[in-house]
């Protein structure tokens, strides 16, 4: 297998010409695409499970085979340094787990392979903060032997000693703002990153990269669900066409998972505060390199809500009826521009609150309360997955676009 090919194929143009009509982007923007993300994740698994781990083989499918400097020397030094933090990091994870069950390794090895492909020229901090950007969260020393736990920490110290001070200081920051505060909210934690990424531009680019594959980690699949499935036809004959027999799945209803569609639907209130809050600092705005990975955000999250709600028709509110009246009146509350602020709570108006109501709670037994109860009301689950697919092509089609309402503060319903 050629990883650098493989590698190359994570952003594909939008195929469909409807989308891209839909969306009136001047140019086809890449898009994320899951079955791409599923070789990539069975790539990095494959090499994982070795019997004999290649570090370099892992190192060399991250870059895609660019360079780390122009120098011949110190880019086989810098090429030195990102394998001895996939050593420490190999070790540092061992057998934790992601909440779906792959290897918790997995997430920051596919997150800098996304922040890789987005770059032209490698930088060597960069990758180490991809890489590296959870440690201060998933790494504690109680879940280690003591002698294990010295030798990781004597690695850590000595890639820290090759890189020099002031590239290691550089690098201890970006980890440092990379990493949520204990009891600090989700807007207080974007807004401090935010802060510090003037100096350090190259922190949202990681931010983007890690909220990307957390987006399209969400599933545990054999093949993207929307294959074969024109989105926006099924929707145009629901609408439009009176003898349409509904949207069939072909496969059965797979068994619950940790991850259901209200845990799906939070992940994507995450990426719209992430991306309010970048759009309201004006400076990044034109930055290239931040708006294609703004956009695979957004491309990802507009799947992902097309996914849930194709889920939610074809398995749970099966009535064509049911499903043309729920579409039909969040079209209506989509053209009366509530879409674009937060909400207060209104009971004439399913969508009024959505976000303050179920989404907006620091404390995760609260939260995660919450989103038991919005499981069950699936009418609003089908509402809230159509706001999400306008939010995500509202972003793409307007780059001045935000949800008003979002701050780093919190949540102020309008």
């Amino acid at each position: 297998m050629c990883y650098q090919c493989e590698s190359q194929k994570l952003y594909r143009p939008v195929a469909s010409g409807q989308q891209r009509a839909l969306m009136n982007r001047k140019a086809p923007m890449p898009q994320y695409d899951l079955t791409e993300f599923l070789k990539l994740s069975s790539v990095l698994n494959y090499n994982l499970s070795a019997a004999s781990l290649n570090r370099y083989n892992v190192m060399m499918y991250i870059i895609g085979g660019k360079t780390l400097d122009r120098g011949v020397k110190k880019d086989r030094e810098k090429k030195g340094i990102l394998m001895d933090a996939l050593g420490y990091l190999f070790s540092a994870y061992q057998q934790k787990r992601r909440r779906l069950g792959p290897m918790a390794v997995l997430h920051p090895l596919r997150a800098t392979v996304l922040f890789a492909r987005n770059q032209e020229r490698l930088n060597l901090i960069g990758l180490l903060s991809v890489l590296l950007h959870d440690i201060m969260e998933d790494i504690n020393p109680y879940d280690f032997e003591i002698n294990q736990w010295v030798d990781m920490e004597g690695r850590l110290y000595h890639l820290l000693e090759r890189m020099g001070d002031k590239d290691e200081s550089k690098l201890l920051n970006n980890i440092v703002a990379l990493t949520r505060i204990e009891k600090e909210s989700y807007y207080q934690y974007i807004g401090r990153l935010l802060e510090k990424a003037g100096p350090s531009p190259q922190l949202v680019y990681v931010k983007l990269a890690d909220r990307l594959d957390n987006t399209m980690d969400m599933r545990i699949d054999l093949e993207d669900p929307l294959a074969g499935i024109d989105f926006f036809q099924k929707i145009f004959q629901l609408l439009f066409v009176n003898n349409y027999r509904g949207y069939q799945p072909a496969n059965e209803h797979a068994p619950a998972s940790a991850m259901n569609g209200a845990r799906r639907l939070y992940q994507l209130f995450k990426n719209t505060v992430l991306l309010s809050l970048i759009r309201q600092h004006k400076a990044l705005r034109s930055d290239r390199s931040l708006n294609v990975l703004f956009e695979a955000v957004c491309d990802a999250s507009l799947q992902e809500a097309q996914r849930t709600l194709m889920h939610l028709i074809g398995f749970h509110i099966k009535d064509t009826a049911d499903q043309r009246r729920l579409l039909l009146e969040a079209m209506e509350y989509c053209f009366s521009g509530r879409i674009d602020l937060v909400t207060k709570p209104d009971r004439s108006q399913l969508l009024d609150g959505l976000f303050s109501t179920y989404f907006a709670h620091n404390s995760k037994k609260v939260l995660y309360r919450q989103l038991d109860i919005l499981y069950q009301n699936k009418e609003l689950m089908i509402q809230a997955s159509i706001a999400f697919v306008v939010l995500f092509l509202h972003f793409l089609n307007d780059s001045k676009y935000y949800v008003h309402g979002i701050s780093h503060e919190g949540i102020k319903p309008k």
